[in-house]
């Protein structure tokens, strides 16, 4: 540690506490001249946040914790930091945004100290440490907002998925699953997830996937659909496949495919026709076993 950056560091901690307020105010003004305003962010909500942030700061700096630990070690300032990238993470703000933020809050504070500074190598000193302070600061702030843009992302594109694959109930005990597109593996989860709570939740005993929409079945396909036949299988359920169109048929075959132990059908009317026979079946069957 330095000689001077104890007595920078009390500088720092002066000004925060003595004039927090006129750096929090400076901070918000500073923001909404620059990129704000452009993220959605209220003027409201980024005083709110300046508050929290210059509290933090000065109870983290009042702390015996290294300036090089503080921005990770110390809770109160470490959270303060986080939430402040996740808000503009959500609002859709650009890394350009925190990054301003980020020079904005030094700008203020720099400003601050400068009125309480005593001399040029007071102030020197002092505005070394609020750099190292604040760049550390920018960091974590950095790998949050990156963390929390592609959290937002996965989201996303999973409820994506789920609006993309939705489970119809076409029958008293009948759903089916339209499919449009490419069957991967991720959506091939979001398939087997929303398809089998929907048996659970609706009692269904026969289960159709309609790959009418699917331009090709190749044998990554192929493997995707029996591991959600297999799947609804365990569940005391049916599966149908409808879709089957002729050159569906011939590349099914040529590839060596095995569905023979699955019903298929050309169109999903086939394939309903075909269902509501089973479900009457198993109400028999069930019945039956009820009387003996």
């Amino acid at each position: 540690m330095n000689a001077s950056e104890p007595e920078a560091r009390l500088d720092i901690c002066a000004v925060l506490r003595e004039q927090g307020e006129k750096v929090a105010d400076r901070w918000v003004q500073l923001q909404l001249e620059q990129t704000a305003l452009g993220t959605g962010i209220t003027e409201a909500e980024l005083r709110e946040e300046a508050d929290a942030l210059v509290d933090a700061l000065r109870a983290g700096l009042e702390s015996d914790q290294p300036v090089e630990q503080l921005v990770e070690a110390h809770r109160g300032l470490h959270q303060a930091i986080t939430e402040l990238s996740l808000l503009r993470a959500r609002r859709g703000a650009s890394p350009a945004v925190i990054a301003s933020a980020v020079r904005a809050l030094k700008e203020a504070l720099l400003e601050a100290v400068q009125d309480l500074s005593r001399d040029s190598a007071s102030l020197y000193a002092t505005a070394r440490l609020t750099d190292r302070l604040l760049d550390a600061a920018a960091a974590v702030s950095f790998a949050t907002f990156v963390e929390g843009r592609e959290e937002i992302i996965r989201r996303q594109s999973r409820q994506l998925l789920e609006v993309s694959t939705p489970v119809v109930r076409l029958w008293d005990k009948v759903l089916a699953v339209p499919l449009i597109g490419t069957l991967d593996t991720a959506r091939t989860q979001v398939v087997m997830e929303n398809l089998l709570e929907a048996i659970q939740q609706y009692e269904a005993q026969v289960a159709i996937i309609d790959i009418t929409g699917v331009p090709t079945v190749d044998t990554a396909v192929a493997h995707h659909l029996m591991q959600t036949v297999n799947a609804v299988r365990l569940m005391g359920a049916d599966c149908v496949i409808s879709g089957i169109r002729p050159p569906i048929a011939q590349t099914i075959s040529q590839l060596g495919i095995d569905l023979s132990a699955i019903l298929t059908r050309a169109t999903l009317a086939d394939a309903l026709a075909a269902a509501i026979p089973l479900t009457e079946a198993s109400g028999q069957a069930t019945g039956t076993a009820a009387l003996r």
